[in-house]
């Protein structure tokens, strides 16, 4: 999980949702993942579908029965699917979703008896260091839109304010002309 974790701060570095992935096969990485789907604007580029792709092309298969996905954060039902068709035998992740987690939390997709494959799955692993990781990331986000709109607010106060004195202004003026002279 911590090669996870280190993929997770990478996305965190790019201004990602920090969520990283690797797969493991024989106690070796091959496949990982961050987050890149702000970046690449691709709404399937999370790191669970980035360590998979990666590790299908080291395999030379899309099967990847012997294997073990490593996750931050509890796959989305997108996710989910991909390990579903993937045949990963093990899901190892860190911290819950509770909204659109798709392997226990929400939904449980993985272990859904009326699909051809189940995983095993285990969770809480590192999942306060995982956990705080996305807090801090979304605590910032939300005080970085704060910022932009306070800015925003006071940009435009201030443009009204200039036209308010330029409009004063001209009156003044046009005041001033109207007048007849003494």
């Amino acid at each position: 999980m911590a090669a996870a974790f280190e993929q997770a701060k990478q996305a965190e570095a790019i201004n990602e949702i920090p969520v990283g992935a690797i797969v493991v096969a024989d106690n070796h990485i091959i496949g990982r993942g961050y987050n890149r789907s702000i970046i690449d604007n691709d709404p399937s580029a999370h790191a669970e579908m980035l360590a998979i792709r990666q590790a299908g092309q080291v395999l030379d298969n899309y099967r990847m029965l012997d294997c073990t996905l490593y996750v931050t954060l509890e796959p989305c039902p997108m996710c989910a699917g991909l390990l579903v068709h993937s045949r990963i035998k093990r899901l190892v992740f860190a911290s819950d979703d509770l909204k659109t987690g798709a392997s226990g939390s929400a939904f449980n997709l993985v272990q859904n008896e009326q699909l051809n494959h189940n995983i095993t799955v285990t969770k809480g692993v590192m999942a306060q260091e995982c956990s705080a990781l996305l807090s801090n990331f979304f605590k910032r986000r939300r005080q970085e839109i704060k910022a932009r709109k306070k800015a925003q607010k006071k940009a435009q106060n201030k443009a009204l304010n200039q036209a308010s004195n330029q409009t004063v202004k001209a009156q003044a003026s046009n005041q001033q002309k109207a007048e007849p002279e003494r």
